[in-house]
């Protein structure tokens, strides 16, 4: 007997520690925390990091040394080609050579001039297998410098802009990660208020039983009519269906919840209700100075000024006069062996200009210069626009979330007051000295204040971690927002 009794034992306590290990209790914290870390929306975020980061690697090579070694080898032809005769004739002459070359070039861009300074090092040689020659030509060693004049300069207005943009994408990665809090805690608050339905209506329906059993003693003893437990019984059939619908929204939510942050579908879910307050002060200027210090919003304004001045050196630019100017020097040489090549090789000089000029255009360079300035000033007058929408938003969050702080206090008050009510009419309905109109009434009463509670615990929250994405700062423990 005591062994059956030690194995009934065991058996209980195995399955309810598989319930406790299948169900794990999250806090809203931790839901959110780990959506920053599973979730898709984080993975996204941080790929978006990864591919600003190589295109800001990319730019800054612009301004670095560029190495690279071009040739033709082999460079094997036999065939026949046509060669004019002084008469005017053709005459097709079988041609079998082989021209190979090598050419080790070094390029380095010059940000405040737009040059490029470039050297070279080069070697060919032929080879004709008709006439069993071969000869060398090679530039041992070879400089020079090419100037575009009164062009637009690319790589110094980049140095301007990109900077910009890669911080601007920095930020852009931590408000990506503040909105996955935003998003992960709207999950909580709808798992959170699915059960608390489920567990009111669970509640609601084992009282409504119970008073429902009462009533039918009073029934019997001629103390209540039959109308209060027909209204009694359909109470009972609402409280069933209640339970139904918060059961179903409640699987709903979980899945949703699961899918955002990554948690294995076997888990059985249990939140718990964070706290109603927290303990920091929010300044309206503060909340400013941290959001034009942090947000990408703040430095996407500069950019897009500095983008707006591009595009009109761009146009001025580009206003068809080109002009290049192009002076390289070095050292050349041809011989029929290698050696001899860089042995006294000859000068080589070489200045050029390459220009075009514009006779007639009908306007069209002036036409784009002013395009572009219109563009300009409307791009001031939204960016002036965009700030005074930037700041508003800050203000009214601000206000917001002091008004959610009072609120949350206001509804748990109401929800204490509600609870007490409904117990307070429950009492008096079953002494026999309330209508069960007046206990449906507190019935309802009760409910709403407990999801209005929860709706303002949500409201609250929401608005803490929007603050926290407008201004990218932490006021509760009073730091800047970064991730690694």
């Amino acid at each position: 007997m005591k062994m059956i009794l030690f194995i009934i034992f065991f058996i209980c306590s195995y399955r309810v520690c598989c319930q406790v290990n299948d169900t794990i209790q999250l806090s809203l914290h931790e839901v959110v925390e780990m959506a920053k870390q599973k979730s898709i929306a984080s993975k996204q975020a941080a790929t978006v990091k990864e591919t600003k980061y190589w295109q800001w690697r990319t730019y800054r090579s612009n301004y670095q040394p560029q190495l690279s070694l071009s040739g033709t080898f082999p460079g094997y032809s036999k065939t026949f080609t046509q060669v004019v005769q002084p008469d005017g004739t053709i005459i097709f002459q079988p041609i079998h050579n082989d021209n190979s070359s090598l050419n080790l070039s070094f390029t380095q861009s010059i940000a405040a001039t737009g040059g490029t300074i470039f050297g070279t090092t080069q070697l060919q040689r032929f080879d004709d297998f008709e006439g069993k020659t071969s000869s060398y030509n090679g530039v041992p060693f070879g400089i020079g410098y090419s100037q575009p004049l009164w062009q637009f300069n690319s790589l110094n207005w980049d140095k301007k802009i990109e900077p910009l943009k890669f911080s601007e994408s920095r930020q852009v990665f931590i408000e990506s990660m503040e909105q996955i809090s935003i998003t992960a805690s709207g999950y909580f608050f709808d798992l959170l208020l699915a059960q608390v339905n489920l567990q009111i209506a669970e509640t609601n329906l084992v009282n409504t039983q119970n008073i429902l059993r009462i009533a039918n003693e009073k029934l019997d003893l001629g103390k209540i009519s039959k109308n209060e437990i027909l209204q009694l019984q359909l109470e009972q059939l609402k409280a069933k269906k209640a339970v139904g619908i918060a059961k179903r929204d409640m699987q709903i939510a979980t899945l949703n919840l699961r899918a955002y942050t990554g948690l294995p579908s076997t888990t059985m879910i249990a939140l718990a209700l964070p706290a109603a307050s927290i303990n920091m002060k929010v300044a309206t200027e503060r909340v400013l100075t941290e959001a034009y210090a942090n947000r990408s919003d703040a430095i996407a304004f500069t950019r897009r000024i500095a983008e707006a001045k591009r595009d009109v050196a761009k146009a001025r630019g580009d206003n068809g006069l080109n002009a290049v100017l192009t002076a390289r020097l070095g050292y050349s040489n041809s011989a029929i062996k290698i050696s001899k090549v860089y042995q006294n090789p000859q000068d080589q000089q070489l200045v050029q200009l390459d220009f075009t000029i514009p006779i007639l255009d009908w306007g069209r360079s002036k036409s784009r210069t002013k395009t572009a300035q219109a563009n300009q000033q409307f791009t001031q007058y939204a960016v002036e626009q965009d700030k005074q929408i930037f700041t508003q938003q800050i203000v009214t969050q601000v206000t917001l979330f002091d008004m959610m702080r009072e609120q949350v206090v206001l509804t748990a008050d109401a929800d204490s007051i509600a609870s007490e009510k409904y117990q307070i009419a429950k009492d008096r309905y079953v002494l026999g000295n309330l209508s069960i109109t007046d206990l449906s009434i507190a019935f309802q009463e009760k409910d709403q204040a407990k999801r209005d509670y929860i709706s303002a615990l949500r409201d609250f929250w929401g608005a803490y971690y929007q603050l926290r994405y407008l201004s990218l700062y932490d006021f509760e423990n009073n730091r800047k927002i970064n991730y690694k």
